[in-house]
């Protein structure tokens, strides 16, 4: 059955069926329809208080898409591809029901301003929702580095020994890189929380619609200012992409460090089995691949990003078709996303410390050969002075497969008379985590200060 278009005045000849499929978007902005009837019924209730609809047209309009609404919910609507979009299935149900009243809701707006404005208010109303995830990840983070702040580890530069720290100070680490994310994407949103609508198809129109009515009721806190702009502006989404995929970088880091910890040579962390796989042949494996997953999903966000700066970066001014494509990779990425948050919330607080683990292997490497050259520097020697004679210290040990903290006085006086018996408090672990103690510092007293302003500013 051939539908008649909205836009089929000028046209002589039915759409190519092909061209119909190829051009149609509705199989993926129907994920709109919820952000589509909302700003239709502020957009007719705007029509109503201007006076270009009546209160009583309103009404059918607004009982009319709220029964539609309630049909999508239900699975019982019907989309057409040959109605093209979200907007147009809409529009044609809500004629079918109320008849030429329902024709009248598209006065003084175009597609182009409806789009913008529906895609406005999904992507701000996700934001909200992927902010509530990071808060949970936040808080689930917060609460294992409390209970961790004593947990001593060896600190990676290199991903070589470096220095003993607390495992909590690097759960806060972690904390840090997402209160970040969090700030962008707070910052994001309110750029995103602009209204288009009335921008129409580029120029405005020429009912006398109130603006600011319309985005009271839909909650905007500004508006687009130049109708050519409105219409075309996607930075709102390329921006929201490109904060998604700094936080993905983030979980991708993060994912990459619980791979690494639960594996049988570190051995520092045990995943629950709720977040893990086994493997079809080998009956002894238990493989981490909730966090391969989060880092593999990372390259597909990376994508979505160069695809929108891509699509936006020949654009003429003002709304083109090549929009249509700006979708799917907004909302794989909000989807993939709000999805690596929630399950890293449900997966970090039933993570079990391998707390031995972490202190043996803590307690190889040198990590105290930094707090030795401190201590020298406090004896009075420079301290590229002290670096050379720590150095050889090691050397010493790696020559007679020991420890520094395992040297008799005698040896170490061999390399300065300046070192004392004093020296072994400041080689054991905890003497060189509680020597930071300072704002910054892995001290598990600093840690647990840390927690509580994390905790506050959540």
């Amino acid at each position: 059955m051939n539908i008649e278009k909205p836009w089929s005045g000028r046209f002589t000849a039915p759409t190519d069926a092909f061209v119909e499929a190829f051009t149609a978007s509705v199989s993926f902005d129907q994920y709109l329809s919820e952000y589509d009837i909302m700003g239709s019924i502020a957009h007719a209730q705007m029509l109503a208080h201007v006076g270009v609809l009546t209160e009583a047209e309103c009404s059918q309009i607004v009982q009319s898409l709220t029964e539609i609404q309630e049909e999508i919910k239900r699975g019982d609507f019907k989309w057409s591809v040959a109605l093209e979009d979200v907007h147009m299935n809409i529009e044609t149900r809500l004629t079918q029901k109320i008849g030429n009243v329902g024709k009248k809701l598209h006065t003084g707006r175009s597609r182009n301003d409806q789009v913008a404005t529906d895609i406005r208010l999904y992507l701000r109303h996700e934001i909200d929702q992927i902010s509530s995830e990071l808060t949970r990840l936040l808080k689930a983070l917060a609460d294992v580095a409390e209970r961790e702040a004593d947990t001593l580890m060896p600190g990676f530069t290199h991903l070589q020994s470096a220095q003993p720290i607390t495992f909590g100070h690097h759960l806060l680490a972690w904390c840090e890189m997402l209160l970040r994310d969090r700030a962008r994407l707070q910052d994001c949103r309110k750029r995103v929380n602009s209204m288009p609508l009335g921008a129409a198809a580029l120029a405005g129109t020429s009912y006398p619609i109130d603006r600011h009515y319309t985005a009271k009721r839909l909650g905007f806190d500004t508006i687009a200012e130049n109708s050519l702009d409105a219409v075309s502006d996607r930075d709102f989404a390329i921006e929201f992409n490109a904060s998604a995929a700094i936080m993905m970088m983030h979980l991708s880091r993060f994912s990459e460090e619980l791979v690494l910890w639960s594996s049988a040579q570190f051995n520092f962390i045990m995943l629950s089995d709720a977040f893990c796989t086994g493997s079809s042949i080998m009956p002894q494996k238990k493989n981490p691949d909730v966090p391969e997953l989060v880092r593999g999903k990372t390259g597909r966000v990376y994508g979505h990003l160069l695809s929108l700066l891509t699509l936006m970066k020949s654009q003429p001014l003002a709304y083109n078709k090549d929009n249509q494509e700006d979708k799917e990779p907004l909302f794989d990425t909000v989807d993939t996303l709000k999805g690596s948050l929630h399950v890293f919330a449900d997966m970090i607080p039933n993570m079990h410390v391998q707390r031995e683990q972490m202190r043996a292997a803590a307690q190889r490497g040198f990590t105290t050969a930094t707090d030795l050259a401190d201590y020298l520097v406090g004896k009075g020697i420079a301290f590229r002075d002290a670096h050379e004679i720590v150095g050889k210290a090691v050397r010493y040990c790696i020559d007679n497969s020991c420890d520094l903290d395992a040297l008799s006085l005698d040896v170490f006086q061999s390399f300065t008379p300046l070192i004392e018996n004093d020296v072994y408090e400041r080689l054991t672990l905890e003497g060189s985590i509680n020597a930071r103690d300072h704002l910054g510092g892995t001290a598990p007293n600093q840690v647990r200060a840390a927690v509580q302003r994390l905790r506050n500013s959540l």
